[in-house]
C-alpha cells in the first residue's frame, strides 16, 4: 500500500463527463481554464468534506479536492486531450498523488 497522500478519486461518470467536455466543448474548456472548480461543480462534482471516507480512506481537507491546485494557462487541444483520454481517466479514477494531470499546451516536464 502506498504511503503517498492522494486526492479523492473522481467518480467514473464525472471523469467521463469532464473528459468529454474538455475534448469537445469550447465553452466548457473556457470555463475550466477560468475556474476549474466551478466547472467541475457544473457537471455534478461535489467536493469531499474533511474526514469523508473515500476509496483511498479518510482524507484531510487539504488533500481531498482533485484539481485544487490546478493552474491551466493554456489548455491542451481537444485532439491532445482525446488522444490521452485513457491515461487521464485512469489517473482521475484512482486519485491523484499530489499532482494533477498536465493539461497545458507544450512539453511534459
Amino acid at each position: 500500500m502506498s504511503t503517498k497522500t492522494r486526492t479523492a478519486p473522481l467518480s467514473p461518470e464525472i471523469a467521463d463527463r469532464l473528459l468529454d467536455l474538455l475534448g469537445s466543448d469550447d465553452l466548457f474548456r473556457e470555463r475550466f481554464q477560468r475556474d476549474h472548480l466551478a466547472a467541475l461543480r457544473s457537471i455534478g462534482h461535489e467536493s469531499p468534506t474533511q474526514g469523508q471516507m473515500t476509496a483511498c480512506g479518510s482524507l484531510p481537507m487539504a488533500q481531498a479536492e482533485p484539481f485544487r491546485d490546478c493552474k491551466v494557462r493554456q489548455l491542451a487541444s481537444k485532439d491532445t486531450i482525446n488522444q490521452a483520454r485513457n491515461e487521464i481517466r485512469a489517473m482521475l479514477l484512482k486519485g491523484l498523488a499530489q499532482t494533477t494531470p498536465n493539461l497545458d499546451v507544450g512539453e511534459m516536464p
